[in-house]
């Protein structure tokens, strides 16, 4: 049997920082050189060398430019001739762009990250779709968030791009889902199968332990000796249901401070605006701390110590995942890897798709009741029933959302594409 080692081209409007599609994508990177194949990098927004990737400053989607056209895109039901002129003039620039990239680094493969699935670059989706239309190059789709999942995208004058690019059904693309909800509805709609591979982690790895580095971390967030510490590890977006880790905490009766560690994200900062206020109505302490982390140790600008979000999880007491809405959950697979205790809502991914494996948390339907509050108390009270817990979450967590899980399934889809004989 002979082995072929490829060049993969990752596509995306970002491949940077800490979102999920970018933790996503650097993961499967991980194991794809595992295997011995060889990854490169097409986006607006880059953490990759320059060795190995290429930027395009208007594939990113919020660009200035990109982010004015989008929001009047999704403002009305009509557009205009030169709005329609603006999408194909960009569409070519970034086709012409993608041409240059795997030309330059011999792309074998296209792995397109959410840029095919939702709908915030239009002219990317465009420039990706006829790419393949014309070269027929073998195409993995990473499906994260779909169009139809979210509110803001159903009123909109570009349909017919959305209808066309998001996704494309042709034979050369095969598509992937993180949950079962989104293999039914892309099956549904589009008439097309796809496999089902959720979000891992390195569970083979154990986690980093504190160190003198993060020993600071709680002093630099204001946290006295014997305040819990409650780390909300999101973006600060409505379908995080940020104010129910808010009423949690005052309802707790326990001196506690709520950490969200992330920024407010691309459906703007009026949500920010609101779960402050709501904390202040309620009383509690709640620290937006996103100027505290990045996605490594370093320095800000002014010289301020920087944080990874893993030094966050070392240090926090209790982790709450109040989601609305998730296409899966990789704070909670991270919050399994750390092994905290976890009070989660019962969003309708976590009820599908990952509740039913077993794991064990505070869990509440909607609204935090007050089994919620009590069970919550016990389990930060009793040690040995968080440990009990933690320890079964990541025997499971291993068993089912790790690495091996991944690997195996990336070997299909490449052997699919390729030939079982000729691919690691």
């Amino acid at each position: 049997m002979t082995h072929k080692p490829l060049n993969i081209g990752f596509v995306s409007t970002r491949l940077a920082g800490t979102d999920g599609v970018s933790l996503e994508a650097r993961k499967w990177a991980d194991v794809l050189a595992e295997l011995g194949h060889s990854c490169f990098y097409f986006a607006g927004m880059c953490d990759w060398t320059e060795e190995r990737s290429m930027v395009f400053p208007r594939a990113f989607y919020r660009h200035p430019e990109v982010k004015k056209m989008h929001d009047q895109f999704f403002s009305g039901k009509i557009r205009t001739h030169e709005e329609t002129e603006w999408i194909l003039d960009l569409a070519g620039e970034l086709k012409e762009g993608l041409l240059r990239f795997m030309e330059k680094f011999a792309i074998d493969v296209i792995i397109a990250e959410n840029a095919l699935t939702i709908p915030l670059n239009i002219p990317l989706g465009l420039a990706i779709t006829e790419l393949i239309a014309e070269s027929g190059i073998p195409t993995i789709a990473h499906h994260h968030d779909f169009s139809w999942e979210r509110k803001r995208f159903l009123v909109n004058s570009v349909n017919d791009y959305i209808e066309m690019a998001f996704p494309p059904t042709f034979d050369a693309i095969q598509h992937v889902v993180i949950n079962t909800q989104a293999r039914q509805q892309l099956a549904l709609r589009s008439g097309v199968g796809a496999m089902l591979i959720p979000n891992v982690m390195n569970y083979n790895e154990p986690p980093p332990e504190a160190d003198d580095y993060s020993a600071d971390l709680h002093e630099r967030l204001g946290l006295k000796p014997d305040e819990i510490f409650v780390l909300q590890p999101t973006r600060i977006v409505e379908r995080k249901g940020i104010e129910h880790a808010i009423e949690l905490v005052q309802r707790l009766g326990k001196k506690a401070r709520l950490v969200v560690s992330h920024a407010y994200g691309d459906e703007g900062e009026e949500y920010a605006q609101r779960i402050n206020s709501y904390a202040k109505l309620m009383g509690v302490n709640l620290i937006c701390a996103e100027q505290f982390f990045d996605t490594q140790r370093g320095r800000d600008e002014n010289g301020q110590k920087l944080y990874n979000i893993w030094d966050a999880y070392i240090q926090a007491d209790l982790v709450t995942y109040p989601s609305v809405f998730e296409g899966f959950g990789n704070a909670f697979l991270e919050a399994v890897y750390f092994r905290k205790p976890i009070v989660v809502n019962n969003y309708s991914i976590y009820s599908t798709d990952i509740k039913p494996k077993g794991f064990e948390v505070v869990e509440f339907d909607e609204y935090v009741t007050q089994e919620t509050v009590e069970q919550t108390r016990e389990v930060i009270r009793d040690a040995s029933l968080a440990k009990r817990m933690a320890d079964a979450n990541f025997e499971l967590a291993r068993k089912y959302f790790s690495y091996d899980v991944l690997r195996t399934k990336l070997r299909i889809l490449l052997a699919n594409a390729f030939g079982s004989n000729d691919i690691v």
